[in-house]
């Protein structure tokens, strides 16, 4: 790329009507991601109607801002009310909600502010440097990759979970029979849908976060009348305060969040909801203090919204290269740019690198101006904290509804979410984990679609699942992390059977 081309570039993306646009995009996906129910998805569908009136890149830089404002304004509801604005948010919502427990929303807010920010800048440096690079080996991954994917992703419910494995795994059991509620991926045929018309599309994702989070710590609460803790003070007006001294205690959390975001962005399909879920849970792997994960620490929430963030900037790069959307956002932005008669592919880096190197340009622009936005949104959170109950109760619980119900405007998915809460709050009383529910929940599709492509590719072998050699280090890696608890196991079974044998043999000495 030209410096001619570079210029030219910048000249467009900061023209006052582009940086109109963009401003106006932050603010309204911050509110978006900020109320339950609303995703970052639903955020972007709805401004397509305002794209036909726009240029290609104001268009983009709308979408573009819209999302990471959504993705990283769900943090705030999780944070400080244990509801997830975002399906990306539920990985570590536990943990941040956990921290506002303790007296530290401001470092909770501020650690996932500051590392989405960073995240997403990282993420649109590799889209700008390395792209076509990156979407070339995204185009490798056939099924095979895709379900060691998606079980490596279903391996961190163990690590995401209580510090019992047996209720984790019962709960990734319930989420993923709940997924395979509806049609069959080959025949079809209706699944455990009762006859019941609105499950032939399966059980709705938002509606059941929704009701697990929301609605179950409204029963929570109600059940725990007269002696629900009192809320907690803290002060979030310095959110960033903090935030340099986590960074420099765990930088290779940093390094290990953007680059997992980065490779699983890339992939067609996944997206940063599944970054975030496998990077929390690497953290939790790969942590000198496992046992404060869930607890309200610190480590999972930089690593996971870093890989968050640069998931969302990576998953452009099949999408602008190849035409291949890396997730929803970038399904309905490459229709935006067929709309606006640009095809993506890669005769759009030969034919209009210009306006390509300005769309690029918009994610740093909005990416910088997530870090000001964002601190005005915590500051009007603290807010949130010295409501009374009996006004945040109802108004939660109406919030609950209405983001159930815009899904698919269907009074049952309504019905889905009380159903779901009262599971959860059933759950959870006999302390049984949440999270595994929704982790199987989402991945439960790409695991089996991809478990019943394979299986047709290899003809039956199960061979096949190693036959490729990306696909093989992922199995091996999949199945290293699922025999690792074993191994810790057999370990410190070991040093207990050998300790009283060398302290035997140092009395013998003592006494000879």
């Amino acid at each position: 790329m030209s410096i001619d081309t570079f210029l030219a570039a910048l000249a467009i993306v900061f023209q006052p009507y582009v940086l109109l646009v963009i401003g106006l995009s932050a603010i309204y996906g911050l509110f978006v991601g900020a109320v339950p129910g609303l995703t970052a998805t639903m955020a972007t569908a709805l401004l397509i109607p305002l794209t036909f009136y726009m240029d290609p890149v104001p268009a983009i830089a709308a979408i573009v801002t819209t999302t990471a404002m959504a993705i990283t304004a769900g943090d705030i509801p999780g944070a400080l009310l244990r509801i997830p604005g975002t399906p990306a948010s539920a990985a570590y919502v536990d943990e941040a909600y956990a921290m506002t427990m303790r007296g530290k929303a401001d470092l909770a807010l501020g650690v996932c502010l500051t590392f989405a920010a960073v995240g997403g800048m990282v993420g649109a440096i590799v889209l700008f440097l390395l792209g076509p690079l990156l979407a070339s080996i995204s185009l490798q991954f056939s099924s095979f990759e895709f379900f060691w994917l998606a079980a490596l992703g279903l391996m961190t419910s163990a690590m995401v979970s209580s510090q019992d494995p047996a209720r984790g795994l019962f709960s990734l059991l319930i989420g993923l029979l709940i997924s395979t509620v509806g049609l069959d991926v080959t025949s079809g045929q209706p699944r455990f849908t009762f006859g019941v018309v609105d499950l032939y599309g399966g059980v709705s994702f938002i509606p059941t976060m929704i009701g697990m989070f929301a609605f179950a710590e409204i029963l929570r609460g109600l059940s725990n009348a007269g002696v629900a803790p009192p809320a907690p003070t803290t002060d979030v007006r310095r959110p960033f305060r903090g935030v340099w001294a986590a960074a420099r205690k765990y930088p290779f959390s940093i390094v290990r969040g953007v680059s997992l975001g980065t490779v699983i962005g890339a992939l067609p399909g996944a997206g940063g909801d599944l970054a975030a879920w496998i990077a929390y849970g690497m953290a939790r792997r790969f942590s000198k203090t496992p046992e404060k994960f869930g607890t309200g620490h610190e480590e999972g929430l930089i690593e996971a919204g870093s890989a968050n963030n640069s998931g969302l900037s990576s998953a452009w790069i099949p999408a602008l290269v190849f035409g291949i959307p890396g997730d929803a956002v970038t399904s309905i932005a490459i229709g935006v740019l067929f709309m606006k008669g640009l095809n993506p592919g890669p005769r759009l880096f030969v034919d209009n690198p210009t306006m390509l190197t300005a769309v690029i340009i918009t994610f740093f622009v909005a990416n910088i101006l997530l870090i000001p936005v964002g601190y005005v949104a915590i500051r009007g959170a603290r807010y949130v904290l010295s409501v009374p109950r009996s006004i945040i109760v109802p108004t939660i619980l109406v919030f609950c509804v209405v983001g159930s119900f815009a899904i698919n405007n269907t009074v049952f998915d309504i019905g889905v979410m009380l159903a779901a809460g009262i599971v959860a709050y059933l759950l959870e009383s006999n302390r049984f984990p949440i999270a595994p529910i929704i982790l199987g929940l989402v991945l439960g599709h790409v695991l089996e679609r991809n478990f019943i492509m394979s299986m047709q590719i290899a003809d039956g072998n199960l061979l096949g699942f190693f036959s490729r050699p990306i696909a093989a280090c992922l199995g091996m890696l999949v199945i290293c992390v699922a025999l690792s608890p074993l191994a810790k196991w057999l370990m410190r079974r070991r040093s207990r059977a050998i300790a009283p044998n060398g302290t035997t043999d140092e009395a013998e000495r003592e006494t000879r």
